[in-house]
């Protein structure tokens, strides 16, 4: 038992850096800016060291933090400084921080780390209150950098990532910058904050002048890149990382972020060709596996997508459950419910075990096993969110069993113990609508909207039922147009504007969305709407061409083989 506590120093000693010896010698320097002074261990010293450990390990990380900010002041030691404002950034006390960081800096004036930390935490004042204070810090460092300019120019956004105000680091930025304008690392770092402070035509101008200093840098390609991604031009993201892997054929960080480029551009063919070339080079790189996997699926090409994926989970993908599902998602979707309750069975991450758990229940249902379906779902445990989530499986089960009135009952059950609840408001209103319980539906669309002003689907729902009865078309298509306005690239939204067009008379324009949502989405509802606008503007060809194409697809589908019948019929 005696030779304990010199086990539990030796190992605090060694956590610190600080040696595991009874004192701290003057000679050691792990970096924290110039000689450190010898450190007795007294045994005053050594009882807040335990304190404070005792304290971490124990989840008490404020304590810890105040012990050691007490027994650096104690010292003066810049690697016990160190060590309190690390545990104060971890405890998220901003103003304890500031306080160790200061006192780092004061007893370790040249460490770089010290300042670039303080200017983060932004002093003793608390938060990033002190700007001018964070300024002269990371002026100070930037001039003293020693040979690393380019890299402490590259860690300025990092140092100020803490301030909320980024306008105001933009503006630190762009100052602190300007004497280095000779230097390409001073442009992305004037790039990167105008990214983070949302004027994008700023941070593309920055980054073409690193370009100008140094053409083809990767960094600020890839930089360039991602500005473009994020300001919605992803045809232009592609077009120039394209250019760029036509005259760095080898790179594959390069041909990467085109692959992922050509994705973002919707260009799932040449994004699947850019990822086989990668997975030549690589082909036992899950990641990779699993991209080409989630392309061919969506290319309908479900052979390979599941050949990729059993290859991505064989080769220790890190998200394995994640290609489970979509295995049993693949499985499902030719039929084979057995495969894919054995795929669903086998997930256990509890981020994906809810949507394993409905799909089963829904594989189950297709099967005639409806009540066997709703059992699963009645099993799960869960909080309130995921027991509404599967309260509203049941009731869909029931739904697509043609038990509607039997799916009403169990979400009104559900809605009288929770009467506000925009989710159960929304679902019943869209079983009372199969219904023909009108009032009902309305009644709940308008509470739903009430409750949730931004509810886009709500006012779309409520628009497309009036407008698919002929009911108050005005009314009806300011609802869509709402809708449209709070999501304006949702291909059901741009179906119901099509479809109220049509009801108005205007087929011209009624073509111009349906169209647009088809492109977004060839779902059969929007295919059965969209021949038949295209039926009556004499286009026959081009509507048989959109009912045969949704018919091989969606053979199944109500709406659409009664639209076609009927059509045809005449």
């Amino acid at each position: 038992m005696k030779t304990q506590p010199a086990r539990i120093l030796r190992t605090l000693c060694l956590a610190l850096g600080l040696g595991a010896a009874t004192s701290l010698s003057a000679a050691e320097n792990d970096g924290a800016g110039g000689p450190l002074p010898a450190q007795e261990l007294t045994p005053r010293t050594v009882y807040q060291f335990l304190l404070a450990e005792i304290a971490g390990a124990r989840g008490q990380i404020g304590l810890s933090a105040q012990l050691y900010l007490d027994l650096a002041r104690a010292t003066r030691d810049p690697r016990i400084a160190r060590r309190a404002t690390e545990i104060a950034m971890y405890s998220r006390n901003p103003q304890m921080a500031g306080e160790a960081a200061s006192l780092w800096v004061e007893v370790a004036p040249n460490s770089e780390e010290a300042r670039r930390i303080l200017a983060g935490v932004g002093g003793p004042t608390g938060g990033a209150a002190n700007l001018d204070n964070v300024q002269t810090h990371l002026a100070r460092a930037l001039a003293q950098s020693n040979g690393r300019l380019p890299q402490n120019l590259l860690g300025l956004n990092r140092a100020l990532a803490g301030i909320p105000d980024k306008d105001a680091v933009l503006r630190i930025v762009q100052r602190l910058t300007e004497p280095y304008l000779d230097v390409p690392e001073a442009y992305i770092a004037r790039a990167q904050a105008a990214m983070v402070a949302q004027d994008p035509m700023l941070a593309l101008g920055a980054v073409d002048l690193a370009l100008q200093l140094r053409p083809g840098w990767e960094p600020a390609v890839m930089l360039k890149a991602q500005i473009l991604q994020h300001s919605g031009a992803n045809a232009e993201a592609a077009r120039q990382l394209e250019a760029e892997v036509q005259r760095n054929p080898d790179n594959n960080a390069l041909r990467l972020a085109y692959a992922r480029a050509l994705v973002s551009a919707q260009r799932f063919e040449d994004a699947r060709s850019e990822f086989r070339r990668l997975l030549a080079f690589s082909p036992n790189d899950a990641e990779l596996l699993y991209a080409v996997g989630l392309l061919s699926a969506q290319l309908d090409d479900k052979a390979e997508a599941e050949s990729h994926y059993l290859r991505a989970l064989d080769n220790g993908h890190p998200q394995p459950d994640l290609i489970r599902l979509q295995l049993g998602l693949l499985a499902d979707d030719r039929g084979d419910g057995a495969a894919a309750r054995k795929w669903f069975g086998e997930i256990t991450d509890e981020r994906h075990v809810p949507e394993a758990m409905i799909r089963s229940a829904q594989s189950m249902a297709r099967e005639g096993r409806v009540d066997e379906a709703r059992a699963l779902l009645k099993a799960q445990d869960g909080n309130d969110e995921l027991k509404r989530r599967y309260l509203i499986a049941e009731a869909q089960v029931l739904r697509e069993a043609d038990r509607t009135a039997d799916a009403l009952v169990v979400l009104d059950d559900a809605l009288r113990e929770h009467p506000d609840d925009t989710d159960l408001l929304y679902e019943t209103a869209m079983l009372a609508e199969r219904l023909d319980r009108i009032d009902l539906m309305e009644s709940r669309l308008w509470r739903v909207i009430e409750l949730k002003p931004d509810h886009a689907h709500a006012h779309n729902a409520l628009g497309y039922s009036l407008a698919d009865r002929s009911l108050r078309l005005d009314e009806a298509e300011a609802l869509i147009v709402r809708a449209l306005e709070l999501l304006p690239d949702d291909p059901f939204i741009l179906d119901s504007m099509g479809w109220v067009r049509f009801r108005r008379g205007d087929a011209k324009e009624a073509v111009v969305h349906l169209e647009r949502a088809y492109a977004i989405r060839a779902d059969a509802e929007i295919a059965a709407h969209l021949g038949e606008v295209l039926w009556t503007l004499q286009r026959q060809g081009d509507a048989n061409r959109i009912f045969d194409e949704a018919l091989k697809a969606h053979p199944d589908n109500k709406l659409l083989g009664d639209t076609v019948r009927r059509l045809r019929g005449q």
